[in-house]
């Protein structure tokens, strides 16, 4: 269901789609669900669920085919992953930590270079 946040409703249908995206959930068929499936999974209108589904179409995500649905694009599952502010929030805090590590180290090592 989509909650007021202040972020328009397809966003956060959007969002969703997009996490779902990232986790393969569709990646066996590639096919995104139908117009009809987003309405009833998130309680939104129609204007809603296509305007969902043009943001996917262009962030790359997705294709769409009159009559046929939006399928996933290749790659679609690691695009997401990246474009998920979340994903790429804890990427990046692992990262700094990774150099952290990595800095307190050479620090030990030119320390002991040093002969302090």
């Amino acid at each position: 269901m989509v909650e007021w946040t202040g972020r328009f409703a397809y966003q956060q249908v959007a969002d969703r789609l997009r996490r779902r995206i990232a986790d393969g959930e569709f990646a066996e068929t590639g096919q995104l669900p139908s117009l009809a499936q987003i309405q009833k999974d998130y309680e939104v209108t129609v204007t809603v669920a296509r305007a969902a589904i043009r943001q996917l179409t262009t962030d790359g995500l997705a294709v769409s085919h009159q009559g046929k649905g939006a399928f996933l694009t290749p790659n679609a599952s690691q695009a997401a992953r990246t474009a998920d502010p979340a994903e790429t929030a804890t990427e990046l805090r692992e990262e700094i930590e990774r150099l952290r590590t990595e800095v307190s180290e050479l620090r030990d090592r030119v320390a002991n270079l040093e002969g302090r």
